[in-house]
């Protein structure tokens, strides 16, 4: 099919409401031209956290200023397609040095320093201000610094287009890719719940700078390593449903990552084939970390809430996306969070019936 095409400029954009206006023009108010800024996101960042730090890395540098992308773990394969002409802007490999001498620090998708990795200690010491763009429910435990945060926005890029749009930055066409790809993701092709008629819009408007949907599409789902569908089969052989609550989980075996030569990002969207099963209301992952402790990843559909339940546990989320991590064997993990969530849908199924 040939490429989207736009008919004369993108126009004004969406419009943004006060209170975001408001925290995105603090956001803004820390960031000089010539400053040198240092932009971060969550360890293994997923399409949100990869397209909005690539987003505002454009953004910035369009403005003259000396942004880097360090992130606390290397840049993903399957997005590295929005570093394409802009592979100077990935410093991961020398973060804690930009990092320690940014003149300013914006964190992305996340506003917990334990989510950074080994450079949440860097972040939580530096005299540098540190921003916050998030769209998580969360406290948070970052520095004090201007925060653009709303758990309303489906994705932390729908925010850095309400800070681009606020301050009046020029939104180039990779940047509003970047954008796009950030929305898309976390709202899973724009088909979950967090897909407002708002995001939508914005959608819209970025489509409007020029960019091709299908060949986004195709980037971004469709150019799978042969390693990562091999993966996906050996994570569905330990498929288990109890279709008589609703709930479906898969485990990750040990090993899986290393046998086929991937990294912790490429699990990501797996959870999502066990709630794909008819009748399935709920579904879990579950992995071993590095460090011994054990990754249980929550998804849901409808007015299923698995992100309260993932705070109950010491992590957090959305709604229907929450993940939180454990000490102890992985049986007695997957004892303590089935119980609760057979719980959850026990409950949830008596309230509406």
């Amino acid at each position: 099919m040939p490429a989207h095409k736009t008919n004369g400029s993108p126009g004004r954009g969406v419009r943004v409401p006060a209170a975001r206006r408001r925290a995105a023009l603090a956001v803004a108010g820390i960031i000089r031209p010539s400053m040198r800024v240092a932009l971060t996101t969550h360890v293994n960042a997923d399409g949100d956290g990869c397209g909005c730090t690539v987003a505002l890395w454009h953004l910035l540098v369009d403005m003259g200023v000396r942004a880097a992308i360090t992130n606390p773990t290397p840049f993903p394969k399957r997005y590295s397609f929005l570093l394409d002409g802009a592979e100077r802007a990935d410093k991961s490999a020398e973060a804690v040095k930009h990092l320690e001498r940014a003149d300013a620090i914006i964190v992305l998708d996340v506003s917990d320093l334990g989510r950074l990795g080994h450079l949440g200690r860097v972040v939580e010491k530096t005299p540098a201000p540190v921003a916050c763009i998030d769209h998580h429910a969360s406290v948070g435990t970052l520095p004090d610094g201007p925060w653009l945060v709303d758990p309303s926005a489906c994705a932390a890029g729908e925010l850095v287009y309400d800070l681009a749009q606020s301050a009046d930055w020029n939104l180039s066409l990779p940047a509003a890719k970047a954008l796009y790809v950030a929305m898309m993701t976390d709202t899973g092709g724009f088909r979950f719940g967090n897909t407002t008629p708002r995001a939508m819009q914005v959608a819209a408007h970025l489509l409007a700078h020029g960019l091709d949907p299908e060949e986004v599409s195709r980037q971004v789902y469709y150019s799978e390593s042969e390693g990562r569908v091999r993966l996906i089969g050996d994570v569905i052989e330990t498929l288990v449903v109890e279709r008589e609550c609703g709930l479906a989980w898969v485990t990750v075996p040990d090993g899986a990552l290393d046998k086929f030569d991937l990294r912790p990002d490429d699990l990501e969207g797996i959870v999502d084939y066990p709630r794909s099963v008819e009748g399935v209301k709920a579904a879990l992952m579950f992995r071993s970390l590095a460090n011994g402790r054990i990754k249980v990843s929550f998804r849901s559909v409808g007015d299923i809430d698995v992100g309260k339940l993932a705070e109950e546990f010491g992590g957090g989320g959305h709604k229907n996306a929450a993940g939180a991590s454990f000490d102890g064997k992985l049986a007695d993990v997957q004892k303590l969070t089935l119980t609760a969530m057979r719980n959850l849908l026990t409950a949830r199924e008596s309230a509406t019936s």
